[in-house]
Order: C-alpha cells, then structure tokens, then sequence
C-alpha cells in the first residue's frame, strides 16, 4: 500500500467517488480523465483527476501514491489519453517525479497535499505529433 494518508480511501474512490466524477471530470478546468489500458488484464479505465499545466507538461498529484494500478499501466504504456475541457490529448514520456515541497502544484492544491503526506508526482508532455488522440 503506499505511504499517503489517503491510501485507505482507494476502494471507496474506485466504487463511489470515481463514477460520478467520471460524468463532468473532462470538460471542468483542472480536472481531467486520464485513459489507460490494464496491463494484464487489457481492460481499459477511466479515471478522474485532478491535472496541473506546467508549461508544456501535465502535472498530477499521486494522492493514492506511486504504486497506484493506472499509475503502472500508464508508466508501462508510455504514456495515455488525457480527456481535458472536451478534448483528447495523447501524453507521453511518463516519470514519477519525487516532489516534497511540491513545488509543481498550485499553491492552494500544496497545502492540502502538504496535510495528507503525498509527495510524488505523475509528469507526462503532449505527444510530439501534436495531433489529438480519438483512442480512450
């Protein structure tokens, strides 16, 4: 399990708090969807995130920490599909960014991140074709 305070809401978020977010997550300002496909099981997922721009780098807070499942398929997948503000970007050039003074992060976000322990961050660019994804 991994050492942020929120680990224990996990299966709560998967079963509650995921699916109704999953309804407006990708067309709201700092908040996205980030598509991935399981590794072992090839299922695809839809999870709702909170996402930061950080000049040409999306920026998201491991809040479930860095051994979170998507967090795996997407570093094994090299990347995903953002849902943002109605479109579809292709991320690429996944790394787990180790950040304790959170410094990538909004300052508002910080703070709360500060409180629960959480530290690392999920650093992706826009593809370098610079074409949007249609693949979920």
């Amino acid at each position: 399990m991994s050492g942020t305070r929120l680990a224990w809401l996990r299966p709560f978020t998967s079963a509650v708090i995921n699916p109704v977010t999953r309804r407006f997550a990708g067309h709201l300002p700092g908040f996205a969807i980030v598509h991935t496909t399981g590794r072992a099981t090839g299922r695809p997922y839809a999870i709702p995130m909170n996402v930061f721009r950080q000049g040409d780098a999306w920026i998201m807070a491991l809040t479930y920490g860095a051994d979170a499942q998507w967090v795996g398929n997407v570093l094994a997948a090299g990347g995903c599909v953002l849902e943002h503000r109605g479109r579809r970007i292709r991320l690429t050039d996944p790394e787990v960014v180790h950040d304790p003074a959170r410094r990538s992060i909004p300052i508002p976000v910080r703070w709360f991140l500060a409180l629960v322990g959480v530290t690392d961050v999920l650093r992706l660019v826009a593809a370098s074709d610079g074409r949007p994804s249609d693949r979920t």
